[in-house]
Parts: C-alpha cells; structure tokens; sequence
C-alpha cells in the first residue's frame, strides 16, 4: 500500500449536477462515499484510505451533492431528499462509466450506497457501509454536537470529538480545514436544507425491508465506541441482510476511514479479494 499516492482532482456532470470528484490509481473500480456532516468532503475523508487502497484499484471518490466542489443547488426543485442523493450517486457511477463498483459509504453515505444497491444491483458488485445511516438512532450527545453546529471553528472542533474515539488526535489543520468549508458561498444553506429535510422526514431512514433487499456481498463496518450510530444498529444490518460479514473495531468512534486509514483500508481490501468476482 502506497501513502505516497495522490489523487487527481476531476469534474463530471452526473444527473445534470456539476460533480467533483478524486480519481487515483489502477485495477477493479471502487467508489467512496462520504458522510454528511458539515464540513465532509472527499478530500478530507478519504485521502488516507485512497493512500492505502489505489495501488490495488482504481478508486473514485465523489463530493456529495451540496458539499466540497460539488453542485449545490439553491432552487426549490431540488430537495437534497435521500432519494435524490441515492439518484445522483448512481447517475455518478454511469457517468464515469465503470459500474458494477465495490461501493463503500459512511454515515449518510453509507445509507446512500445501500440505496443504490438496493435499486441498480446493476452498479454494485460489493458492498461495505462503516457507521451506516439506515436504522434509528438514539439522540445521544454526539449527534447534538452535529445537529448543533454554529458554523464555528470550536463548533467544528466538537463535531470533530464528537465523530471519533478516545484515542483520536486530530491532524494539524483539519478542523480548520472542515470549518472552511462548511461556510463557503452555498455550503451553509445547503447544509441546512439537508439537515431540515432530515428533520421533516424523521432521520436518515432505509426501513428494514429495503435493507433486507439488497442482494450484494455487504461488508458492515461499525467503531466499537461511536456515539452516533450505536453498534447493535451493526448487528441489525447483519440480522438483515442476507450476505453480510462484520466488523467491529476497538477504540474507534464513527470515522474508522480516518481514524485507522491502515486498518480499515486492509480490511476492505481482504472483503473485496474474497467476494469479488476474479
């Protein structure tokens, strides 16, 4: 695994949506999606795991809708409801044109993946969700800390303890980094439209049906310690979903990806070995 690799930074119109996206080495096609949080990107999310996993694959990892360089579109006819996310990623996978993908999401990006594997099994040849949105949650201290966010650095710094486990030193800069961009033109008013719709529709819900749909390979992936996604909702995901394998990891809160890049790069990479076809 190579930490030297660096990504390119790329556009492509997805679903009419101006997206961005990292684009790093070479081999069978992986996509990364990252969470919701204020401040998320794939820049700051995955640049340790593309580090560690693009020597194998060719890794493609989007900005959301409405987050880092992606469009965020301010008009009422766009809602940034889960399922116009779950549309946008899949219309990103047939831009690009390399499905079927192991597609990897955490958090909200988790419960995203799962939707496009649930409704175009025809993009998704493996799955892993890591601290995935999909099931109730309790409203710990934790998720206040999100839900809360002032647009403030100290604002950031909480969300930033409040995503990760008790032995998690933020890199030098990242706060700093995250702050910038929750409150770049569009970014603000974009996080609050997703969080407001999030609020009218009662959380980032799959219902369990839908989740038992999905008919790939799934990798389940949950921090022992993480304070927003409990881990019995882990043990659901594995109760429901027919293939599934699990994972839990000591120590680690909601961000394993940047946590233990090492770690959780290894064991996705072990996942897709066994599962892939060769």
């Amino acid at each position: 695994m190579d930490a030297a690799v660096a990504p390119d930074g790329k556009f492509v119109v997805a679903g009419g949506l101006s997206t961005y996206y990292l684009e790093a080495g070479s081999g069978p096609p992986v996509v990364l999606v990252h969470g919701g949080g204020a401040g998320a990107d794939a820049q700051g999310n995955w640049t340790g795991t593309i580090a560690c996993l693009a020597d194998r694959y060719k890794i493609f990892a989007p900005d959301m809708v409405g987050f880092g360089r992606s469009e965020k579109p301010p008009g009422e006819d766009f809602q940034y409801s889960q399922a116009e996310r779950e549309a946008h990623l899949a219309a990103f996978i047939d831009a690009l044109g390399v499905g079927p993908v192991a597609l990897v999401g955490n958090s909200m990006g988790g419960l995203t993946a799962l939707g496009v594997a649930c409704d175009r099994p025809d993009l998704v040849s493996s799955l892993v969700l890591m601290g995935s949105a999909g099931l109730p949650v309790p409203m710990s201290p934790q998720l206040h800390a999100i839900i809360e966010y002032d647009f403030t650095e100290s604002g950031m710094q909480r969300i930033v303890e409040a995503l990760t486990g008790p032995d998690f030193v933020a890199a030098e800069g990242m706060v700093e980094y995250r702050h910038a961009l929750s409150v770049e033109p569009g970014a603000r008013q974009a996080y609050k439209r997703i969080t407001d719709w999030q609020k009218a529709n009662g959380g980032l819900l799959a219902g369990e049906a839908r989740i038992a749909a999905v008919r790939c390979p799934t990798l389940v992936v949950a921090g022992k310690e993480d304070g927003v996604v409990p881990v019995a909702n882990a043990y659901r995901f594995l109760e429901l979903m027919r293939d599934s394998w699990g994972v839990v990891i000591p120590r680690c809160g909601h961000w394993p990806m940047i946590e233990y890049p090492e770690l959780f790069a290894a064991i996705v990479d072990e996942f897709v070995q066994q599962v892939e076809p060769v």
